[in-house]
């Protein structure tokens, strides 16, 4: 088994290409994944991101283009590289029966070095439920519970595929409190696939926009909304109470103008510059007119990767 070092991706993929008969779902995409990074791969249903996972989970076998996951090619992982990476699937409905404790012990039976399952418990808060069957649980605790037999055994990267849909709020909050405990004081990469901003911007170092099976920008949450083509929006009141707005890729240049032509302080004065959402609004309504969507300056890595 190939080494890193410290300085290499722990995922490098090269020119990754996937077509089911004559339909594209991956068309060439480059992408690293370093060591301890929150990395979020952003896009709508559909996009190719649960594909891309499996492939790189070496669950399926890709059509063309290279990839290394820990060093080693997916699709020829043995067991000791399995034990190194940590799945929580978008779906998991098997061991109803098992107690939550009972679970968790036989599952670190698999691993050479696992998780103490009491331990484990406290850190994904599910002490209170050991003695419990796992189908009693609610839609919150299973979760946390799947990404419990995700890290028993000490992975150092660990695969988040869609894992809060059909959460309610207090679930979805629970279960980003946990994804950056495990980042942050257990040094754990994760790479995450969502098609909710709101998660990807809150728990994601970086973030990858996958469109029409291309990656279409990536990069910070901020210098996603920085590169984006969508337009600031100024907003204020003129003096005869008149509200105005207007969209403009230089807001500092229109409120000076602002300034410089008023008597006095301009009535709510508002800049409201690009998000995430406009981003990734601006991504996928250029894929759907058939417009090369790609952000300027985002293939800005070493080979083009981002």
């Amino acid at each position: 088994m190939k080494t890193l070092t410290p300085a290499q991706p722990i995922v490098q993929v090269r020119e990754l290409t996937m077509a089911y008969g004559d339909v594209d779902v991956l068309r060439g995409i480059d992408l690293d994944i370093h060591r301890g990074e929150v990395f979020a791969l952003l896009g709508p249903n559909g996009a190719g991101k649960t594909t891309t996972v499996e492939i790189l989970e070496g669950f399926r076998q890709r059509s063309a283009g290279e990839a290394r996951v820990l060093g080693a090619d997916p699709e020829r992982g043995d067991d000791a590289w399995r034990g190194r990476i940590g799945l929580v699937l978008q779906s998991w409905r098997d061991h109803r029966r098992w107690r939550v404790a009972e679970l968790l012990a036989h599952f670190a039976t698999y691993y050479p070095d696992p998780r103490d399952p009491t331990e484990l418990l406290a850190l994904v808060d599910l002490t209170d439920q050991d003695d419990q069957q796992v189908d009693r649980l609610s839609g919150g605790q299973r979760r946390r519970l799947d990404v419990a037999l995700g890290i028993v055994g000490r992975p150092e990267l660990l695969f988040l595929d869609e894992p809060t849909t059909g959460f309610d709020p207090q679930a979805r909050h629970e279960f980003h409190v946990l994804v950056e405990r495990l980042a942050r004081d257990e040094g754990v990469t994760v790479l995450l696939t969502t098609h909710d901003l709101v998660e990807a911007e809150r728990l994601a170092d970086r973030i990858a926009m996958l469109v029409g099976g291309r990656i279409r920008a990536c990069g910070t949450p901020s210098e996603l909304a920085r590169r984006a083509a969508a337009q600031a929006e100024v907003r204020w009141t003129a003096d005869d109470g008149t509200s105005h707005r207007e969209r403009t890729e230089d807001p500092s240049r229109l409120v000076w103008e602002l300034h410089r032509d008023a008597d006095g302080p301009i009535a709510g004065l508002e800049v409201r510059r690009p998000t995430l959402e406009d981003t990734y609004l601006h991504m996928v309504h250029r894929e759907d007119d058939g417009r090369d969507a790609v952000v300027d300056g985002a293939m800005d890595g070493e080979a083009q990767a981002v």
